[in-house]
């Protein structure tokens, strides 16, 4: 195993939220909708066969997906207990998956062997939000890929309308707006963190000239964040409808950066 050189603040705060990372997100009803909205674009974009390169790995939800679609998947992140965990789902699951798992923060995925190739990237929920130098991690990446190999990134956006409309109900400005100065400070237990909020303008420069953005679609414009996961649940019919709603709009060219989460697919230009 390659092991991570620097265990960064927000690997070490993951590790307190890995045991408890699926039943918060990953099998809540709010998560699997924005996960299944994701998971259409990566059947659309990586082809069986291709070997991907996934960054901020999590629990490992996303690789089983990706090596059942007939992928063989390089799945990296900074947090020991998120690797752990993604090691005992495949272990579990599908012992014979072709994952690959390494504990490496996004920042020294440069670190990996020379020799490796990758067909295409994937980072999903916002990952890349707690990377401060994303130049240097698109230049890192763009030296082990093949042209024209794509790239699917999910970030968190910079205008959330649920977050500013929820928590201003709540008389809670500060948290309403907290994305919008383009970092904030985010708290797991005791160990704080920022977190980076970059419009879509700022992306695509940052990760030029190496890489040229395809599309861009919202993710969660319609269907809420997280947080309101008790609420949503006692409303399953409702998130259907929400659903169908956010399949609808998540295009459109305002939306799209309003929602939870914007994806992003890039290719490496040739």
């Amino acid at each position: 195993m390659l092991s991570a050189g620097t265990h960064t603040r927000a690997g070490m705060a993951f590790d307190r939220l890995a045991a408890d990372y699926d039943s918060l997100f990953t099998f809540s009803s709010i998560g699997r909708s924005q996960r299944d909205a994701v998971w259409r674009h990566v059947q659309a974009v990586f082809s069986p066969g291709s070997h991907i390169l996934e960054l901020n790995c999590g629990t490992g939800q996303d690789a089983l997906f990706m090596a059942r679609a007939g992928m063989s998947v390089t799945a990296c992140d900074a947090s020991a207990g998120m690797i752990e965990q993604a090691r005992k789902r495949v272990a579990a699951e599908a012992p014979d998956a072709r994952v690959r798992f390494v504990e490496l923060p996004t920042e020294e995925v440069g670190r990996l062997p020379a020799a490796m190739r990758f067909d295409g990237v994937f980072s999903n929920f916002s990952g890349l939000n707690c990377v401060q130098d994303l130049k240097r991690v698109a230049q890192q990446i763009a030296a082990c890929l093949r042209p024209g190999a794509p790239l699917l990134l999910c970030f968190s956006t910079r205008y959330c309308v649920w977050e500013m409309v929820y928590f201003l109900l709540r008389g809670r400005p500060r948290k309403a707006f907290r994305r919008w100065g383009g970092v904030s400070e985010a708290r797991i237990g005791e160990l704080r963190f920022p977190v980076y909020y970059p419009s879509l303008a700022r992306l695509r420069g940052t990760f030029a000239p190496e890489f040229r953005l395809v599309f861009a679609t919202g993710i969660g414009i319609t269907v809420p964040p997280s947080y309101l996961e008790p609420w949503i649940a006692r409303h399953p019919w409702l998130l259907r409808k929400m659903e169908a709603l956010d399949h609808a709009v998540r295009g459109w060219f305002i939306l799209r950066t309003c929602g939870d989460h914007m994806l992003l697919h890039l290719e490496k230009v040739r």
